[in-house]
């Protein structure tokens, strides 16, 4: 654990480094530039995913955005926790508010970037065994590796990303009566957003 927290840290570092290191600024990237990028995912699980971009002046290769969310969560995620496996878990991020930073290789929303994510997400639990539910939030911070793909001759994008992360419980009640809804402290996620840049 705490070399995953010393691997966020690193990177988070990194990003911040090389961006003030490598950033060569051209005619393209003397302006802000702003993108809207949405989590298809989140919607087909009963959610919402919206997140802003921008690209600061004079940089071609950093990212930054903040993003709000919120889905029921897919048995294959409950279940990914063997402790919580098969155990009757309806589980739901209820909100969820995450600030991030992208390291763009290339260019910026051009092929492989890194990044890193940290947010607060409120959580609501369920279980089919017993009466009532309980919310709790916890911190998330994450590393993550993904690739830009533009299909099309306009701005728009689609963005697949793969990450892992630390979290923690920081309030609330992650039980209900005697069932324990454990709570690991190593997240995977994975998924894509579509975006579109003015």
């Amino acid at each position: 654990m705490k070399i995953l927290k010393s691997i966020i840290l690193s990177a988070t570092l990194a990003l911040l480094l090389q961006h003030q290191t490598l950033a060569q600024p051209s005619d393209s990237s003397t302006k802000v530039k702003l993108s809207i990028e949405i989590d298809p995912a989140t919607f087909v699980f009963n959610g919402y995913g919206i997140h802003l971009r921008f690209q600061p002046k004079n940089s071609e290769h950093l990212l930054l955005g903040l993003g709000t969310y919120g889905m029921n969560m897919p048995d294959a995620l409950v279940n990914f926790n063997e402790k919580n496996r098969n155990q009757g878990w309806y589980v739901r991020i209820n909100q969820g508010y995450s600030l991030f930073a992208e390291h763009h290789f290339a260019e910026v929303n051009k092929k492989w970037f890194v990044g890193t994510q940290f947010g607060i997400q409120e959580y609501k639990i369920k279980n089919a065994d017993v009466l009532g539910k309980q919310d709790f939030s916890n911190m998330l911070a994450m590393v993550y590796l993904g690739y830009t793909l533009k299909p099309f001759r306009n701005n728009l994008y689609i963005k697949p990303w793969a990450g892992v992360g630390y979290t923690t419980k920081v309030s609330g009640n992650n039980s209900l009566e005697t069932k324990v809804y454990d709570i690991e402290p190593i997240t995977m996620f994975a998924t894509l957003h579509l975006g579109y840049t003015f």
